[in-house]
């Protein structure tokens, strides 16, 4: 338990009334979960503002109240602290309630647009298997050694993550790997966290609908970066062409990695096929069970931290040939009649590009590539059109389908991804809005040696319509299809 006093300790409030020596049991920004002695922070979310929820907070026992604006009425006994900025009020809270957790492990965030999980996840492994006990926050699963932890957000809110990292310490892990999203970065759930190193896999066209320009998206991003210790690494793609300038003026030690061009980590693909990539790796030979240029990517990512992390290279390398990597990414079951099922995550332009081109690479003649691909509702409109045509110039055949609606109707999606399609790819595709008929109707068409690409949603078990995840799982599906054809 602290004093209000001491959880303000890194914050310069604009005004106080009430005592601030107060003992503090809980910090919470959901009124929801307030008890006898919490200190409630009023947020205002994308979707409803804690402001209006303070009345409710102090009859639940909150104590204290942290806020942006002050009520126009103030409780007699209740300490009320204002504020610049509650988000980043929150973050650093929680960094001095559960006492600094950061600083008692080593720390590596991930972020970038697509591969953030895969080079978390394969980090998490890595470290595993060269015996450290680890902790992983992704968008998939949060995870402390065996023990799994259902994630909700890619990064979880600075109150959350703060208590989860304090379990990690307390469970006696050395290592965390974490994807950092642009959401969280921007809403300082990470602010106040040491990090000892920080990667950048790539940037492209995605979350227009929250941080509405690319530039924008773009310099929120960066700071992640711009935050960074003199202490820390930064690793960046070179390929990329923000690559560098995610490093331009972080105080880190700069490196990049490259199949292109020469780098402190450069790698050269020898072999790209389902059985997995061959490549060199600073001029090491070595055989992956990952497939996909976008993988190579990833691996060289993971190979650098591990590099700054004072790892041996030959123990890094034999270690990350024996990894798969995260479910959901490049997922692949083969049918008895040799159909070929991929399930991936991906769920922007680019991520779909890549996976299609992959799969064209490993494609020996004329088989038939069968996308079944929707698009998220609630999400950035301008990208359906762009991942329809991404589908059709990159496959033979295409089913545009149902992802999450969530609260739009999904026939209104299918019409906004059906924008715009050139004429030639109006000729590929149908529409099929129940996810799991296009699911079956792509197994039903296919031929022997065919490959089936199910994209969107990757490792969710849930399709969520109007707020309710109904149970649902495109690789369990699949499977089950497969097996009601005959070989």
């Amino acid at each position: 338990m602290k004093t209000l006093q001491q959880l303000l300790v890194q914050l310069k409030p604009l005004q106080v009334a009430g005592s601030l020596e107060l003992s503090i049991c809980a910090i919470e920004i959901d009124s929801r979960k307030v008890k006898a002695g919490t200190a409630f922070i009023a947020i205002t979310g994308v979707q409803t503002d804690g402001h209006a929820f303070i009345n409710k907070a102090i009859e639940l026992g909150a104590v204290a109240i942290v806020c942006e604006t002050m009520p126009a009425e103030l409780v007699a006994g209740i300490t009320y602290v204002k504020v610049a900025n509650t988000q980043e009020a929150t973050a650093r809270m929680a960094v001095e309630f559960y006492n600094h957790p950061s600083t008692q492990v080593k720390l590596v965030g991930v972020t970038g647009t697509n591969g953030k999980t895969t080079i978390a996840t394969l980090l998490f492994k890595l470290f595993r298997q060269l015996g450290y006990k680890c902790g992983l926050i992704s968008t998939v699963q949060n995870q402390i050694d065996d023990a799994i932890i259902p994630a909700t957000h890619t990064t979880p809110d600075a109150i959350n993550l703060n208590a989860l990292l304090q379990q990690m310490v307390n469970e006696g892990c050395s290592y965390v790997f974490m994807e950092c999203s642009s959401h969280a970065i921007h809403q300082h759930r990470i602010t106040g966290l040491q990090f000892d190193g920080a990667l950048f896999s790539n940037i492209t066209h995605d979350h227009l609908d929250y941080h509405k320009t690319f530039d924008e998206y773009i310099r929120v991003k960066k700071k992640f970066f711009d935050d960074l210790p003199a202490t820390a690494f930064a690793i960046s793609n070179a390929d990329d062409k923000r690559g560098e300038v995610m490093l331009q003026n972080t105080v880190a030690t700069k490196y990049l990695y490259s199949l292109k061009t020469m780098a402190a980590f450069k790698g050269k693909i020898l072999e790209n096929a389902l059985t997995g990539l061959v490549m060199t790796i600073n001029d090491q030979e070595v055989h992956f069970r990952l497939i996909g240029t976008f993988n190579a990517y990833n691996l060289l990512a993971v190979y650098g931290a591990a590099i700054c992390l004072g790892k041996e290279s030959q123990e890094v390398l034999t270690a990350l040939s024996m990894l798969t990597g995260a479910e959901g990414r490049f997922d692949y079951i083969i049918s008895a009649n040799n159909i070929i099922g991929i399930v991936d995550y991906a769920h922007t332009p680019d991520a779909l590009e890549n996976v299609l081109a992959t799969i064209k690479k490993l494609r020996k003649g004329y088989e038939q590539i069968i996308t079944v691909v929707g698009c998220g509702g609630d999400r950035d409109k301008t990208k359906r059109p762009i991942m329809a045509q991404a589908a059709c110039d990159l496959s033979d055949r295409v089913i545009l389908t149902s992802d999450n609606p969530r609260t739009e109707d999904p026939e209104a999606i299918l019409r906004d991804m059906e924008t715009g399609l050139s004429s030639s790819a109006k000729r590929k595709y149908i529409t099929i809005v129940d996810r799991k008929l296009a699911i079956e109707e792509a197994v039903k068409i296919a031929k022997p040696e065919d490959i089936i690409l199910v994209a969107g949603k990757g490792h969710e078990k849930y399709q969520d319509i109007n707020g309710v995840k109904h149970p649902f799982d495109d690789k369990q599906i699949l499977q089950k299809a497969f097996t009601l054809v005959t070989p």
